[in-house]
């Protein structure tokens, strides 16, 4: 754990406190007045932007169509703390959002795939809104008729769309999904399948592609 350290700027004082995360241990800095008690309200503290924290999820993957929108509930790996030993925000508390297509630049219409934080669900039930996205992931594993799909399928929870085009190309009707494709949109995928016999599919590591970066300051009350 690095030591709490304060510097001055100009008549402002500034203090650095970690986070541990079970990785590097990135700093982030606070004003004074974010951190004060005062009498009849609560304290706060702010993790700053470009703060990454490790999320955890209950499958090693998540497996994806391209274009695909799939909602996902995360878990964050660590406890995080301050310097002082104080838990911002627990083990375990709920990360809701959701698995997002991005259109990539000068890719012909390809797309990527990344994680959409929205909120923070705590033990407590209490919600708290957070503003942060995974990295982006842009390679694909291509699944086709024959294709032995075990090594792929292995503890992974699959989105409706992937489900259909795995089952769809090869067989496997006994896919897990995390929720259920209408009868029109498997109609239109077979269509499309018939004719390519072959499709490609994001495969996301939980432990790799899913941590999230702060896009904005994270305010959090400390009562």
């Amino acid at each position: 754990m690095r030591s709490l350290m304060s510097w001055q700027s100009g008549t402002a004082a500034l203090m650095t406190i970690a986070i541990t995360t079970g990785a590097v241990t990135p700093l982030f800095t606070f004003a004074p007045a974010q951190a004060q008690f005062n009498i009849n309200q609560p304290r706060t503290i702010t993790i700053p932007a470009n703060v990454t924290l490790p999320v955890t999820y209950e499958k090693e993957k998540v497996i994806v169509n391209p274009g695909e929108r799939l909602p996902l509930t995360l878990k964050i790996a660590n406890d995080i703390i301050d310097s002082n030993r104080n838990v911002l925000i627990p083990a375990n508390t709920e990360v809701v959002g959701e698995l997002q297509p991005v259109n990539l630049p000068n890719s012909n219409n390809k797309k990527g795939v990344r994680f959409v934080a929205r909120e923070l669900v705590f033990a407590s039930g209490r919600r708290q809104q957070i503003n942060a996205n995974s990295r982006t992931i842009t390679e694909t594993e291509k699944i086709s008729k024959g294709t032995d799909t075990g090594q792929v399928l292995t503890d992974a929870a699959i989105g409706a769309g992937a489900a259909t085009v795995i089952s769809l190309l090869t067989g496997n009707k006994k896919i897990e999904t995390l929720e259920p494709i209408g009868g029109a949109a498997a109609g239109a995928l077979a269509s499309v399948l018939l004719r390519k016999k072959q499709a490609d599919v994001f495969v996301l590591r939980t432990e790799e592609d899913l941590d999230i970066t702060l896009l904005s300051n994270l305010v959090l009350s400390r009562n």
